[in-house]
């Protein structure tokens, strides 16, 4: 199996440059997907070798676009790699192993890269919940079989919630992988706005999609909230 890891970006100049060089260690191909950065980021991507795809923002779209691309390229797996989010070593093979011994996707447990204990509870809970529910988050490093992006039509455009929706069309078509070491990821929302605030903004959210009400009128909720 030949893997792709796709990036989403958007002004993430702080981040890219050595995220990308371990990134190239563990796939066949890095793509990134850009969404109007204007910072270095695309100078970044350009001087790093990988491909680069640009479109319209928003995470969802970008996630897709970044999907097609690595399909267009030959990529049989795929695995989507947040900017701020650092994989284990070894991941890549990992992935291929999961992938090729019959799971259809998944991804990794977590812990965020502030070690003060509130941080440790919070990766701990959301390790439980997702043991739980079987449905890794983009924070997660979902990854999926090239064939079954296809059929699944990938990512939904959505401004927010696209991950869980992939997690959940994805859940529905077999065995869901969950891979240890964790990835680490930056826990700089949660710093900036504030645990408390940013984990009721989650709940909040999540309670109002299930409730029914679109991913578009959320979306406009979240950037009101933040």
């Amino acid at each position: 199996m030949r893997l792709a890891i796709v990036v989403p970006t958007f002004d993430e100049m702080a981040y890219l440059e050595p995220l990308l060089s371990a990134l190239r260690r563990e796939a066949d191909w890095v793509v990134v997907s850009d969404g109007g950065s204007r910072d270095g980021t695309l100078a970044l991507a350009a001087a790093a070798g990988v491909h680069l795809v640009e479109g319209g923002e928003g995470r969802g779209a970008q996630l897709d676009r970044g999907g097609r691309l690595a399909r267009d390229l030959g990529a049989d797996a795929l695995l989507f790699v947040h900017a701020d989010t650092w994989l284990p070593g070894g991941a890549g093979e990992a992935v291929v192993a999961a992938l090729e011994g019959g799971h259809v996707g998944g991804g990794f447990f977590l812990r965020f890269d502030d070690d003060r204990p509130i941080f440790r509870l919070g990766g701990r809970l959301v390790n439980l919940r997702t043991r739980l529910t079987r449905l890794p988050l983009g924070d997660q490093a979902q990854f999926v079989r090239g064939d079954l992006f296809d059929e699944l039509e990938g990512f939904r455009p959505w401004p927010i919630l696209e991950d869980l929706d992939f997690a959940w069309r994805l859940r529905r078509r077999g065995r869901i992988a969950l891979l240890d070491p964790p990835v680490v990821t930056a826990a700089r929302r949660f710093v900036e706005q504030g645990v408390a605030r940013t984990v009721a903004t989650n709940w909040l959210i999540w309670i109002l999609f299930g409730l029914g009400v679109s991913p578009q009128r959320l979306g406009g909720l979240y950037r009101k909230i933040r």
